[in-house]
């Protein structure tokens, strides 16, 4: 069941899940809390899971006036926490949940006891698949819905090369059914997102024990990203084969596994 915070004037929604060590989970665009079910589902058990949904994504508010980029959003991910009282935890980000995930470990590295991040890439966003996105959401704000044709590339590039025929129409439904009242944050967001800053070089000075996971047929970011940000962590990386930018979902035993090792030596 979702609770509600209210956060800069907007109720954010949000799963907190289990009882242990606190795990804060950021979903990707597009996406809300349950894309992390398969892993809330095994680690609920043994860990608090706290799973926010994105301003104007699942039944979170409008994304609050005053955001105007990432390190924003990570201030409010962090007063979330503040307001549940949890000091310390594991943070674990998906897409742009890894961005503003990095965003949050600068901000406040003592509070973080490791970070995994999953299909997402901290540097510069390509100038061609920027462009790309940029003019996806001149047409989403100008329709106020997400058209069809755009539905489709977000979806082929999500998932994996043969994708589950029932997450596949799962997410072309959920596009297709994007309420034209939160067109506004969501186009708000993703231009953030597209137009993030070059944060790799942060990661060389990010101490927190690390893991990048990457799915291999990850359509907006290949593998040889996750690598960059490895190496740069100093960290691990597993790759998931078979799986697309929705890892979590369509592997989600491997990527449960990889977790849970990860969890264990911290």
């Amino acid at each position: 069941m979702r609770q509600f915070v209210e956060i800069d004037a907007s109720p954010l929604a949000y799963l907190d899940e289990g009882r242990g060590p606190a795990i804060l989970f950021g979903h990707g665009y597009l996406m809300d809390a349950e894309v992390w079910r398969p892993q809330l589902e095994a680690l609920k058990g043994r860990y608090r899971c706290i799973v926010p949904e994105l301003w104007g994504h699942g039944q979170s508010g409008p994304l609050p006036a005053a955001n105007g980029n990432l390190t924003d959003l990570a201030g409010q991910m962090l007063a979330l926490m503040d307001r549940l009282g949890i000091e310390e935890f594991v943070l674990v980000g998906q897409g742009l949940g890894g961005c503003w995930g990095v965003e949050l470990a600068k901000l406040a590295p003592a509070r973080l006891r490791g970070l995994v991040l999953l299909n997402c890439f901290v540097g510069w966003e390509p100038q061609v698949s920027g462009t790309r996105y940029q003019g996806w959401f001149d047409e989403m704000e100008a329709a106020r819905r997400v058209p069809s044709v755009i539905a489709a590339e977000w979806t082929g590039r999500y998932l994996a090369h043969q994708p589950a025929p029932l997450l596949q129409q799962a997410m072309m439904t959920r596009l297709d059914q994007w309420p034209p009242e939160r067109i506004d944050s969501l186009v708000r967001l993703g231009r953030h997102w597209v137009g993030r800053e070059d944060r790799i070089e942060w990661l060389q000075y990010l101490s927190q024990p690390s893991l990048i996971i990457m799915g291999c047929e990850d359509g907006m970011h290949p593998v040889l990203e996750g690598y960059l940000m490895a190496e740069e962590l100093g960290c691990p990386l597993r790759e998931i084969p078979g799986a697309g930018h929705l890892a979590s979902l369509e592997r989600p035993e491997a990527v449960t596994t990889a977790l849970e090792a990860f969890l264990a030596v911290l």
